[in-house]
């Protein structure tokens, strides 16, 4: 999704010095982990003072908020343009991982450890919430309503918190459910360094465990 553009040079400067302070605040994060992240030391970067800097992002949850929005938003994006050109489960798992692959700091920003002492506002959440529509959608598609066949189905019918307001049966909830925890299970281990020297492909595992999901 595109970003508005700014009406006046003020709002375009802004803009600008926005979007550098968020990128010396990626490569600070890739270096020494989101908990480290400093508005000083990015500040003393740019050669600006920090109360400055300030004028941009007022703290640095502040900014860790713009980080986290970006990196859902990213996804969601690339969910929802692939779930338009026609993408099932198996290429919504695929479009995933290379989302992942291509940026791991920004992956383990929003699916990682949290940052201590900081809680992501509602409107984050309703980002991360447009990723898992698109996912329900796809283990929706083409099933009628049914009725849960297993515990987990039962408890999930009735603790959908999580999906939303989408209408999706017990069985493609307890589908989605495994796509994200699986698949995502598989994704931290390997960009964690997790499969080094244990010599196997790890694409070949999330492939499976792609497979297996998509024909619970």
């Amino acid at each position: 999704m595109s970003k508005p553009e700014a009406s006046t040079p003020r709002e375009r400067y802004r803009a600008q010095v926005r979007e550098e302070i968020k990128k010396h605040a990626w490569d600070q994060i890739a270096t020494a982990g989101a908990s480290a992240l400093s508005l000083n030391a990015i500040a003393k970067r740019m050669g600006m003072s920090g109360p400055a800097l300030y004028r941009y992002f007022s703290s640095r949850d502040e900014l860790i908020t713009a980080l986290v929005k970006d990196a859902y938003r990213s996804l969601a994006d690339t969910f929802r343009a692939r779930a338009e050109a026609g993408a099932d489960l198996r290429d919504l798992a695929h479009a995933l991982r290379e989302w992942a692959l291509a940026d791991p700091q920004r992956y383990f920003l929003v699916y990682g450890t949290p940052v201590p002492g900081y809680r992501a506002p509602d409107d984050t959440t309703r980002i991360a919430s447009e990723i898992m529509a698109v996912i329900l959608d796809a283990c929706a598609a083409g099933q009628g309503p049914d009725e849960p066949a297993s515990p987990l189905e039962e408890h999930l019918h009735t603790h959908r918190a999580w999906a939303g307001q989408h209408p999706a049966p017990p069985s493609a909830l307890r589908r989605a459910l495994a796509f994200w925890t699986r698949l995502h299970g598989v994704l931290s281990l390997e960009l964690a360094g997790q499969f080094t020297g244990m010599r196997f492909d790890p694409a070949r595992l999330y492939t499976a465990e792609t497979e297996s999901v998509a024909h619970l």
